[in-house]
């Protein structure tokens, strides 16, 4: 396998997206793979300390996650905000488990990295 250059790994498209179905909102989503970035903001958006302990807060994580990975097919960027977050998280739990469930998938966070972030 060759050497790759600073040039070749800053200008590869290496963000995987994937179309999820909606049936309970009529329709499909583009799912994305977060950046490095996205990812640290988002294990650091669910983890809260108390004094010294810390520990971690899935209140909405499903919305939460939904909001940082669903995006517009053509423009490439997030449908949602942060204030989207409170109202998503009103919508199907059965649509917001699946669209989880692939952005967990392409961002390649299991359920046990949630685990380690609360003993870390």
């Amino acid at each position: 396998m060759k050497a790759l250059t600073r040039e070749q790994i800053l200008s590869c498209d290496d963000l995987k997206t994937e179309e999820v179905d909606v049936p309970e909102w009529g329709g499909t989503v583009t799912v994305k793979m977060m950046t490095g970035q996205e990812r640290d903001a988002f294990e650091a958006s669910i983890v809260e300390y108390k004094g010294d302990k810390q520990q971690v807060k899935t209140d909405n994580i499903r919305a939460k996650l939904a909001a940082m990975t669903i995006i517009d097919p053509e423009t490439k960027q997030l449908m949602f905000t942060v204030g989207d977050i409170e109202a998503l998280g009103k919508k199907s739990a059965a649509a917001l488990d699946r669209i989880f469930d692939v952005s967990r998938k392409l961002s390649k966070i299991a359920s046990t990295d949630v685990e380690e972030l609360a003993k870390n």
